[in-house]
């Protein structure tokens, strides 16, 4: 996506939540190109708000506030816990029941992070849960609710729990994955990034914004990966 207006999912009340691409920043980065924020800016002729942030290869719902009051009510609910995300993973191996990770983090190198090891200065609490979506014979969809907001999180525990994502160029497998990898026929490539997708935003009611819930469809790379799978049993 080159400045590409993403879809939106719900606009109301100073709040505006849209469904990310993977690939895009959501806000400018070193690497220069477009991000999610400059886009929308561009396309509404006003300044939006961050509220929160996905990794660039995240896909999913992505909050913004509208007016500084939103998004001053929206951050300190995210800072303080009160909102509820709920994420869909595809990885390696079967997860056969729901598991709790609570597994702090630190720093790890190469802008990686890693699970702390026992009273390591700088651990970060860091609590996940997991419950298996769907199974495969060599593969799971998940769904992941980080009960904290730590950088990488989610790909760090379920990387700790033994099912890393099906691609991830920092904690697992670097090359994409195509048809024949998945139990298909043919070398097109099918996933090429981390599978990870913001599936659902939820929070109370604020000041000024009513409680509300958001869902965000799974995209497509996901979505063939899925066939492919249950294709091949």
């Amino acid at each position: 996506m080159s400045g590409e207006v993403p879809r939106v999912l719900f606009e109301g009340a100073g709040v505006m939540v849209v469904d990310k691409p993977a690939g895009v920043l959501v806000i400018p980065g070193r690497e220069g190109g477009p991000s999610l924020r400059d886009t929308l800016e561009a396309h509404l002729g006003r300044k939006v708000y961050v509220v929160h942030r996905l990794d660039r290869d995240t896909s999913g719902a992505l909050v913004f506030a509208l007016d500084a009051d939103v998004h001053r009510a929206l951050s300190q609910a995210f800072e303080t816990g009160k909102v509820r995300k709920r994420y869909r993973a595809l990885v390696e191996g079967r997860l056969e029941a729901p598991r709790m990770v609570d597994a702090p983090l630190v720093a790890g190198r190469k802008g990686r992070m890693r699970v702390a090891r026992p009273e390591e200065p700088d651990a970060k609490p860091s609590r996940t849960r997991v419950r298996p979506v769907e199974t495969f014979a060599r593969a799971s969809l998940v769904e992941a609710e980080p009960m904290t907001g730590r950088t990488h999180q989610i790909r760090v525990h379920l990387l700790s729990l033994g099912h890393p994502l099906l691609v991830d160029h920092q904690y697992g497998r670097e090359a994409p994955l195509t048809e024949g990898d998945l139990g298909g026929q043919g070398s097109q490539e099918v996933l090429t990034r981390t599978p990870l997708h913001a599936a659902r935003v939820e929070w109370p009611a604020l000041p000024g914004v009513p409680a509300r819930g958001v869902d965000a469809p799974l995209p497509s790379d996901m979505q063939r990966t899925l066939e492919l799978l249950r294709a091949a049993g």
